[in-house]
């Protein structure tokens, strides 16, 4: 049953709203879970009040890339475990892939999907759906119906197409519903058997390689046929630095094309795979710094459009085991926020504004999500963030709201934590907990 929720007035925060420019000390106001100018003086007295000395109050981090694992593989995430790691992390809202058993190919998984989201979510959760039927590359999902079903976006990530005819079709069906297109670049010729970065280490390790070009004639195939087609399709976590090179020159010339990146690419090398740790095992694989140092420019001239996760947990007795045989993937929700400002923000540089730009409005824009995601401004819905940017703590797995502890980062002292997040006006998360109030958010949030 859904509850009446006074109105909120945070006080004393620093507010960062890149949408709008703003970076001033100030207030937030919240009636009826949107913004507002201000408050009467009724409603202030009937106001929760937060006092946010010492915190930045940014927009709900939003990201365009987690696996929730729902349906069918509920023993490593559910959507419930799932979007509180998120509220954990300062998300407001979150993107699932259609990688779940049975994979989003029809709209009664579609339908499935949102049934969990309204039942078990605390935070915005949008469902994506299939390519190809089964995720096999062979046959075009009914995307039409997919898109009526209430999808944001077509993927088969982790599986992408290989046939150009076929994702030269699905582009089309794409553009005619309006739907991006999320591809995971992966030549599967050039990357079979492969566990990490082809290149020096991978050698010394004694480790079979997955070149950069797999990546990178992937990512050139997208942009002829988004240029060819008009479709707009995004190059989900990418690696290679002639890919950033590709991304920028092609929209230098206007094609409809867009980029992620994830925190883990930006911040770690496959030097980190020396000792054969299977929490550094992830696809697309580490690689190397000069390609971790490209990542960095074309986030910072925004060539590279968003950060985005890859949140993909796995139980621990499957990443127990030999490197070869280990499951690709690593959390990223409860870690991105500090792991995004350490590489960005102190290493290189970019203000706080420009950096929550990559994790707000940016991903908000690249899928088209609901109106007002990614801003404060005066009557966009009340999602927001409040954090702590120079405040050190330490992560623990044991401790988080993952179903899952595949993080390389558990047992680290990390720099930037999340205080409390707020969804729709509802305190969803607050100082290591999550409230009274998340319940009710999963019925008050979704489209």
């Amino acid at each position: 049953m859904k509850t009446h929720t006074p109105p909120l007035w945070i006080r004393n925060a620093r507010i960062i709203d890149p949408a709008t420019n703003r970076d001033a000390p100030g207030e937030l106001f919240v009636k009826d879970g949107c913004f507002v100018d201000s408050l009467s003086a009724t409603d202030r007295a009937a106001a929760t009040q937060i006092d946010a000395h010492g915190l930045v109050a940014s927009p709900g981090l939003i990201d365009i890339q987690v696996h929730l694992r729902e349906p069918g593989q509920v023993h490593k995430e559910t959507i419930g475990t799932g979007s509180r790691a998120a509220a954990a992390g300062g998300f407001t809202s979150v993107v699932c892939m259609a990688n779940t058993s049975p994979v989003g190919d029809s709209p009664a998984t579609i339908q499935l999907i949102h049934d969990a989201i309204k039942r078990d979510a605390v935070i915005r959760v949008y469902p994506t759906g299939c390519i190809t039927v089964g995720m096999r590359g062979e046959q075009l999902a009914p995307i039409g119906s997919l898109a009526r079903a209430g999808i944001v976006a077509i993927t088969d990530d982790g599986d992408c197409v290989q046939s150009n005819e076929l994702m030269r079709r699905a582009c089309e069906y794409a553009k005619m519903f309006d739907l991006p297109l999320l591809d995971h670049c992966q030549d599967h010729t050039l990357t079979a058997g492969a566990v990490m970065n082809e290149g020096t280490v991978s050698t010394r390790l004694g480790l079979r390689g997955w070149p950069n070009a797999a990546e990178d004639i992937i990512v050139a195939r997208n942009i002829i046929l988004s240029h060819y087609t008009g479709a707009h399709i995004h190059m989900q976590h990418l690696t290679s630095a002639y890919s950033v090179e590709l991304l920028r020159d092609a929209k230098a010339r206007g094609i409809r094309v867009t980029g992620e990146a994830t925190p883990h690419h930006i911040a770690l090398t496959d030097e980190a795979l020396a000792s054969y740790n299977t929490h550094f095992k992830m696809n697309p694989p580490l690689r190397t710094e000069a390609d971790r140092q490209a990542l960095i420019a074309g986030l910072r001239d925004g060539t590279i459009d968003a950060i985005a996760t890859d949140h993909a947990p796995h139980a621990n007795y499957e990443k127990d085991r030999e490197f070869d045989h280990a499951p690709f993937g690593i959390l990223g929700l409860e870690t991105s926020l500090p792991i995004t400002l350490s590489v960005l923000h102190r290493e290189a540089g970019m203000s706080l504004s420009q950096v929550l730009d990559l994790m707000t409005r940016r991903p908000a824009n690249v899928l088209k999500l609901h109106d007002g995601a990614g801003t404060l401004s005066a009557g966009a819905p009340a999602d927001i963030c409040l954090f702590a940017p120079d405040e050190t703590w330490r992560y623990e797995t044991a401790r988080g709201f993952s179903k899952s502890q595949n993080s390389p980062w558990d047992g680290q002292e990390l720099t930037g934590r999340v205080h409390t997040t707020i969804c729709a006006g509802k305190i969803v998360y607050d100082q290591g907990r999550i409230t009274a109030d998340a319940a009710d958010a999963a019925s008050t949030t979704q489209p």
